[in-house]
């Protein structure tokens, strides 16, 4: 048997987004047992997901173990990458593949979520968090996010934690932003909930570059990556998806079981 993880990226147009992604994965391949292990990403980047597949293989593995590095589980998880890792995979029907989860809700994304805010500076009662998500379609990716608010705000002294959307889901972050503007608050943590950068944290600042908030506080956090917390997460991903305990991480399972573990 001769292990292979491939870790799949979203991807991005904007090259420092990319190179984050790489520089995340290599501070992953050490904490992780395998002998082969590849960067691939789902679209707007090369290696493609075919060629990160074919690399595995082409270097002796027998067993590859695909990790989505995403937050949430939406489409991408539950369908886009696992139509491209069955089309690699119509070449090598001997090659065992398990198919890993994405981050998804945990408690201890609470305390890195916090430990952005502080390095701003000090969370108050009279502090608010809007954490943005980059959106979906998918009620799950909402559905997570809401939970993730929800905790933050029960762990900390917030007066309140706002969930909003760039793309594809409600309430949009434009919205929220101009509401919170109109509003009386006066110390307002904004959270960018994305790994890295990219035009979506472009459009976060952006958009509240837009207003003038005089001496009020606005403090928009740094994006996710590659913060300890994130990262000890994600090499338990992909450690599960390469022990697959009862079978549940072999692709076909593995991707109802992504889908279906928040």
């Amino acid at each position: 048997m001769k292990q292979a993880v491939l870790y799949v990226c979203h991807g991005s147009r904007v090259p420092k987004a990319r190179d984050e992604a790489v520089e995340f994965i290599e501070l992953v391949k050490p904490k992780v047992d395998a002998p082969i292990q590849e960067v691939c990403f789902l679209e707007l980047a090369e290696p493609s997901i075919d060629e990160g597949f074919r690399s595995c293989v082409e270097q002796g593995a027998t067993h590859i173990a695909v990790i989505p590095l995403l937050l949430l589980t939406a489409a991408h998880a539950k369908s886009d990458i696992p139509e491209e890792v069955v089309h690699a995979t119509a070449h090598f029907p001997n090659i065992e593949v398990t198919y890993g989860k994405p981050i998804g809700v945990d408690d201890r994304l609470t305390k890195m979520l916090v430990e952005k805010m502080n390095e701003l500076s000090p969370i108050s009662d009279e502090s608010v968090a809007i954490l943005v998500g980059r959106g979906s379609s998918d009620m799950d990716v909402v559905n997570d996010l809401n939970e993730i608010s929800s905790r933050l705000h029960a762990k900390t002294n917030l007066k309140k934690v706002h969930t909003c959307f760039l793309t594809a889901a409600e309430p949009k972050f434009s919205q929220s932003i101009e509401e919170y503007y109109q509003s009386n608050e006066q110390s307002i943590f904004v959270i960018p909930y994305l790994i890295f950068t990219g035009l979506l944290k472009k459009e976060v600042d952006e958009t509240i570059a837009k207003y003038d908030w005089g001496s009020r506080k606005v403090e928009v956090c740094s994006y996710l990556g590659p913060h300890p917390i994130l990262l000890d997460i994600f090499v338990e991903r992909v450690n599960e998806a390469i022990v697959n305990n009862d079978g549940s991480y072999t692709f076909d399972k593995g991707i109802n079981y992504a889908a279906s573990s928040h």
